[in-house]
C-alpha cells in the first residue's frame, strides 16, 4: 500500500518557486543571477503598519484569535468593500485566512464533488488547476489570446459551461498577464452568467491596486448585484500593501459558504497570526496615502520593460494594464540557435537559455497554460530592470 495518496499524482510544484529555486542555487555558486520570478512588491511595509505589528505583540496579542479572523478586522474589511467597491456585507459573510491563497483553497475544497467543473481563464495563475484537482474537481481551461488583450470573450465562456460546472476563477487584474477587465467587459460576462444559475464566481482581486493608465477598477459582484449570492470575492493586504510575509487574505461571500470555509480552516490551519491580523487591520483603516504612488511607480517601471523588450529582435510584448507583470511572446525566437548549438524549440528552452546565458530567471508561459511565452515581474527597482533587460537583449543577439 502506497503511503501518499493517489491525487498527489496529478499535482506539480509550484514553477515559480521551481525557477526561485534554481536561481538560488545559482547564486549559491558565486553567479550574479537576477531573478525576475517571484511575484511580490520590492518595497518594504509601511511603517505604520509595521509599528501596529509591533504594538500587538508589546501589548500581548498573541493568543490564538476567532478561527477565521477577528471581529475588528472583519469590521474594517467590510468597510473597505463599502468604500471602495460599493459592495455590502455581514460579519458573518467575511472569513480571513492565512494569505488569499488559503480562501481559494478553502472554498474550492467545501464545495467541489468529483467530477463538479471549474472553467479556469488561461493564462492562468500556476495553482488554480492543481487546488482544484485537490479538490476532486474537474479544471475546464478557457484559452485566451495574445490579440485580445488576453482577456475572454463572453461567447468563449458560454461555450465552456456545462451542467456540471460550478465555478468560474475570475482574477483581474491578472497573474501572469496584467490584464485588467474594465466595466463593460465584466458586463458582457455577467450577461453570460445570469443564464447559468448553478455557476459561482470566484472573483480574484488580489491585484485590486495595482492598476493603470487611468482604467477604474471594477469587480462583478458590483457590476452585476444579481450575482452577489453567486460570488466570493477573494483579496488580501500582499500586493497593495506590500505585505506577502504577513499572510493575510480574506473572503466576501455567503454565508453559508464562508460558514463551509471556518469549517474547514478549523481542521486544517486553524486562526491566522493574530499579529499579522493587528496589522492588516492598520492596513485598512490607516492611510492609503502610498499606494496610489506605488502604481505610478509600477507603472512607470512597466512602460520601460515593455518598451526594451519590444525592441528585441523575435519578443512582442503587449502593454499590461495592472498587477506588476510582463507576458511576452518569445515565439519569433523558435528555431534559432543558442551559442551552444542547442536550438530553442519551446518557452521552457528559452527560459533556461536566459538562466544560463544572461543569468536572469523568468518563468515560462506553460507553467500558466499559455507556451510560446514568459512572465516577468517587474516589482524591482529601475536600475535592476535595466540591467535585466540589457542582459536578456544581449542574450537575444546571441541566437543564431
Amino acid at each position: 500500500m502506497s503511503l501518499l495518496a493517489k491525487s498527489l499524482s496529478n499535482i506539480k510544484p509550484s514553477p515559480t518557486i521551481a525557477v526561485a529555486g534554481k536561481a538560488s542555487e545559482l547564486k549559491a555558486q558565486g553567479f550574479d543571477i537576477i531573478s525576475l520570478g517571484m511575484g511580490e512588491p520590492d518595497f518594504d511595509t509601511p511603517e505604520n503598519i509595521k509599528q501596529a505589528g509591533i504594538k500587538a505583540i508589546q501589548n500581548g496579542e498573541t493568543k490564538y484569535t476567532a478561527v477565521d479572523g477577528t471581529p475588528a478586522l472583519k469590521k474594517a474589511i467590510i468597510a473597505k468593500l463599502k468604500r471602495e467597491n460599493n459592495l455590502e456585507y455581514k460579519i458573518s459573510e467575511i472569513s480571513v485566512s492565512t494569505g488569499a491563497k488559503q480562501v481559494i483553497y478553502n472554498a474550492l475544497i467545501a464545495t467541489l464533488n468529483p467530477e463538479d467543473e471549474v472553467i479556469i481563464l488561461a493564462p492562468y495563475w500556476v495553482s488554480y488547476p492543481d487546488m482544484v484537482l485537490l479538490g476532486s474537481g474537474v479544471p475546464v481551461i478557457a484559452e485566451s489570446f495574445e490579440k485580445d488583450n488576453f482577456k475572454i470573450s463572453p461567447r468563449e465562456l458560454e461555450s465552456k459551461i456545462t451542467k456540471k460546472t460550478k465555478w468560474l476563477i475570475l482574477n483581474s487584474p491578472s497573474n501572469p498577464t496584467g490584464a485588467c477587465y474594465s466595466e463593460s467587459e465584466l458586463r458582457a460576462l455577467a450577461d453570460v452568467l445570469l443564464r447559468h444559475p448553478q455557476v459561482h464566481i470566484l472573483s480574484d482581486d488580489i491585484y485590486e491596486h495595482l492598476i493603470f493608465d487611468d482604467l477604474k477598477f471594477a469587480t462583478i459582484a458590483s457590476v452585476e448585484p444579481k450575482l452577489k449570492e453567486r460570488t466570493l470575492v477573494v483579496n488580501g493586504v500582499s500586493k497593495s500593501y506590500a505585505m506577502t510575509g504577513w499572510r493575510i487574505g480574506f473572503g466576501a461571500g455567503p454565508e453559508k459558504l464562508i460558514k463551509a470555509m471556518g469549517i474547514i480552516q478549523s481542521q486544517s490551519t486553524s486562526c491566522p497570526s493574530s499579529i499579522s491580523q493587528s496589522a492588516a487591520l492598520e492596513a485598512y483603516n490607516g492611510t492609503q496615502e502610498f499606494i496610489k504612488p506605488n502604481a505610478i511607480l509600477f507603472q512607470k517601471r512597466r512602460d520601460m520593460v515593455v518598451e526594451m523588450l519590444n525592441k528585441i529582435d523575435g519578443i512582442n510584448c503587449n502593454t499590461p494594464n495592472g498587477a506588476f507583470y510582463v507576458f511576452p511572446s518569445c515565439k519569433g525566437l523558435y528555431g534559432k540557435k543558442t551559442p551552444k548549438g542547442q536550438e530553442i524549440k519551446n518557452d521552457n528552452d528559452f527560459a533556461t537559455y536566459l538562466l544560463e546565458e544572461a543569468l536572469v530567471a523568468v518563468v515560462p508561459g506553460v507553467a500558466f497554460g499559455a507556451e510560446g511565452f514568459f512572465r516577468i515581474s517587474y516589482a524591482a527597482s529601475d536600475e535592476f530592470l535595466r540591467n535585466s533587460m540589457q542582459r536578456i537583449t544581449d542574450a537575444c543577439a546571441k541566437l543564431k
